[in-house]
């Protein structure tokens, strides 16, 4: 029955993934990033490197600052900074403060997490380093020495400006630096609300609270970057980062956080029953890898619906379903308004023992596995990897060794320097591969 289980879940992941692909394609904007908080291993990525608008994620960064800050005896926090006409002036979100007000550093803190306030950003920037753009400086030099070397912030808000830029990956990594050395501090960012002059402000992260093991960390949004959210999680000892960067709407957002947090934390559940299925695969093959089970956990959610210009907190949840009938050619394939997942075909077309490989092409082997579903879901990972393979035709031929039936996990159809070009590619992330010449 656990067999039957990972086969179906696997089979599923054929169309996921595939969709997930179509849909991050049609949003330029899209990126996430899923890692394991304690070793470091990478769960998921997609886009994690390229170029994002932080947005309010940025405030992460000045929060940083500031717990150093406070580390250092430069402030308490119950310092009184003081806000300049520039912080009293920017544009929301604002907590509303006035030139010549003070705040203290506490309540800036909770500025920052919950109402993720503009004018309290630039309040802390000044205190610090006297500028705002001093302060920004400042958050660049200490950001690359965190490891964030695709990030550099212009201010301390996250405000627009088209040469504040970050990744995924460099969110996360902020992420795990405030949980790993402001542990102190972390408490602030579980928190849902705060009352400031009498009026209570409640935070835009509706994960904390919502799924399990949710603990942090920060929403952020303007109409360049779309929705972000960093996520940070813990259950059963395992700790996780999440980011989704590029959302169209703060609710599909959430939900697509949502489904990444739990695939991850699903797949260490699994991880004991994959490492017993890999016992099966020949020695010289790739095993059935972490990436790979939470390739077949994960549900993406569809991100190609129109920006939103606000953020819609309240939208209703939407709904992952699946559906493998044929959409129209005008438009494009859409979750079934049903209750139950029927089967799923895989995206591209399979060639099994039964079938020859084409003659005088040549091929591109990832893996030898177990069951077929498994080499198929490696096949739909590794296509993600190499835009070369896209046209390529999947196949899974068996053999038998030493009384074992393995499937070849294969991509047929490619020239010879295409398959030596992709290898080369997939050695130097660290993939196995190998180029499989014409009737070899």
């Amino acid at each position: 029955m656990g067999g039957l289980r990972v086969f179906l879940v696997a089979l599923a992941t054929l169309f996921m993934v595939a969709h997930a692909g179509h849909a991050a394609a049609d949003n330029p904007r899209y990126a996430a990033f899923v890692v394991d908080e304690t070793t470091g291993e990478v769960l998921h990525a997609r886009r994690a490197d390229d170029a994002r608008y932080p947005a309010s994620l940025t405030k992460m960064m000045t929060l940083y600052m500031l717990f150093e800050a406070l580390e250092r005896g430069d402030v308490t926090l119950s310092t009184e900074m003081t806000v300049s006409r520039h912080a009293a002036g920017q544009s929301p979100s604002v907590l509303g403060v006035e030139s010549g007000d003070t705040i203290t550093v506490e309540t800036a803190i909770r500025a920052l997490i919950i109402r993720s306030a503009n004018d309290i950003a630039v309040v802390v920037g000044e205190h610090l380093a006297g500028t705002e753009s001093a302060f920004a400086t400042r958050m660049t030099s200490r950001a690359r020495e965190l490891g964030l070397t695709r990030t550099t912030f212009r201010n301390a808000s996250g405000l627009p400006n088209s040469r504040q830029m970050t990744t995924a990956r460099d969110m996360a990594r902020l992420s795990i630096a405030l949980h790993r050395d402001f542990p102190q501090y972390f408490h602030y960012f579980r928190e849902r609300s705060f009352v400031h002059n009498g009026r209570t402000w409640r935070s835009h992260n509706n994960l904390v609270g919502r799924v399990n093991g949710v603990d942090g960390m920060k929403t952020g949004y303007i109409r360049a970057s779309g929705f972000n959210i960093a996520v940070t999680a813990e259950r059963n000892g395992h700790r996780i980062v999440t980011v989704v960067m590029g959302g169209p709407s703060a609710a599909s957002r959430d939900n697509h956080a949502e489904e990444l947090v739990n695939a991850a934390f699903r797949s260490f559940e699994r991880r004991e029953q994959i490492l017993m299925a890999a016992n099966d695969i020949a020695p010289r093959m790739n095993p059935i890898r972490m990436q790979d089970q939470i390739a077949v956990e994960i549900a993406q959610l569809d991100l190609r619906g129109p920006v939103a210009q606000g953020d819609a907190d309240n939208m209703p949840a939407l709904r992952v379903v699946l559906d493998d009938s044929p959409a129209p050619a005008h438009e494009p394939a859409a979750p079934a308004a049903t209750g139950s997942a029927p089967a799923v075909q895989p995206s591209t077309p399979v060639r099994t023992a039964s079938a020859a490989m084409p003659s005088g092409q040549w091929a591109v082997q990832v893996g030898a596995y177990a069951g077929e579903a498994a080499a198929l879901a490696r096949l739909e990972t590794v296509r993600t990897l190499a835009p070369d393979l896209t046209t390529a035709s999947l196949a899974t031929p068996s053999v038998d060794t030493n009384g074992r039936r393995l499937f070849r996990a294969r991509f047929e159809g490619v020239s010879a320097d295409t398959a030596r070009a992709v290898c080369r590619l997939l050695a130097e992330r660290g993939e196995a591969c190998f180029a499989v010449a014409p009737d070899a």
